[in-house]
């Protein structure tokens, strides 16, 4: 990338669109030679092959949109890369005022999902009896641990997807202002939600340590899922929060697939529950891949480069979901101030 100095600051200038083009081809064209390549002798051949087909169309779907809307989806991350640092203030700003003027202020973020879990805990281990055995595959792993490390990620995704979603209707005074980047707005509300999700983390890891389960070096991955899904929350808001103006029903509609979403991942249940032959149905929700992901970063001492099919599918997955996102976000924020 060509760098232009003006003082002490640094531009970045756009590479040759070809050039870049052509390093996406690359990138993309190893990625599917590897998937090709990769071979897995102990997992079922027929799964592997429709694994290995669904990510070589995926690939090919995200570089047909980066080739064809090349220029608009480049606008977004130059945008976010430029305005960091008012970004970074006004997240903070927004999760000092979300609980401004309230006795107990931010222990209110921390009292529901706190109760949720209790209740969960209480209902499954406690009245229905539930075994570790019984809710994760063999392993001697306290439910509430378990249930735990799968509503963490879960109780994140939730709040970062609606907030991210009404952004633009909670600050439709910044929209309507011609020189404010609106583009930051659903980033603002998601990095809010991450100091809510930071505390969470540090209980689940206490609670895994009262459990006997020490951080260790797989405990680290912990931040790599935790940018996923911060990444794919993102990636859903652009178009989320650019439909919502046109279509007030959209954070209802959200809100009930967000409750049907809890029990279709494996958050309340284990997916070694599920038969070998469908558990890949279970696995194109992405927020499977992340919860699984916090279960290993806590207990299960697994890398994510272990799970390879999972972890290149979840990321052609983003990149494919950013692309849409951006180029509705691009095509929608003309009509934005005319609309709120």
């Amino acid at each position: 990338m060509n760098l232009k100095k003006n003082g002490d600051r640094i531009h970045f200038s756009d590479l040759p669109k070809r050039l870049v083009i052509g390093i996406v081809y690359a990138i993309a064209f190893a990625f599917a030679l590897v998937i090709v390549l990769h071979n897995n002798p102990l997992a079922d051949q027929e799964t592997e092959q429709l694994k290995k087909i669904c990510a070589c169309i995926l690939i090919g779907l995200a570089c047909f949109i980066i080739t064809f809307a090349y220029d608009k989806l480049l606008v977004l991350p130059i945008e976010l890369w430029g305005n960091r640092k008012l970004i970074w203030r006004l997240a903070k700003n927004d999760f000092k005022k979300r609980y401004a003027g309230s006795y107990m202020g931010i222990v209110w973020a921390l009292v529901q999902p706190v109760v949720t879990v209790l209740m969960y805990w209480f209902v499954f281990d406690r009245i229905f009896q539930s075994r570790a055995q019984m809710v994760s595959g063999g392993l001697e792993v306290p439910y509430v641990l378990f249930l735990t490390a799968g509503l963490v990620p879960w109780f994140y995704f939730t709040e970062g997807l609606l907030n991210g979603t009404t952004s633009l209707l909670e600050y439709n005074y910044l929209v309507k202002k011609v020189l404010f980047k609106i583009s930051i707005l659903p980033l603002i509300k998601i990095i809010a939600a991450t100091f809510i999700h930071l505390f969470f983390t540090l209980v689940m890891v206490i609670v895994g340590i009262g459990y006997g389960y020490y951080p260790n070096i797989y405990t680290i991955q912990i931040f790599y899922y935790m940018f996923c899904e911060f990444i794919l929350m993102l990636a859903l808001s652009y178009a989320t929060c650019s439909i919502v103006i046109f279509f007030r029903d959209l954070t209802q509609i959200i809100s009930i697939a967000l409750q049907l979403g809890q029990w279709a991942t494996p958050i309340l249940w284990n997916i070694s529950m599920i038969p070998d032959r469908l558990k890949w149905i279970i696995k194109l929700n992405p927020m499977t891949y992340i919860v699984e992901g916090y279960r290993n970063s806590i207990y299960g001492e697994t890398w994510f480069f272990e799970h390879f099919y999972s972890s290149t599918y979840f990321w052609i997955v983003v990149v494919v979901m950013f692309s849409i996102g951006s180029l509705i976000f691009k095509r929608s924020k003309v009509h934005f101030a005319d609309v709120l």
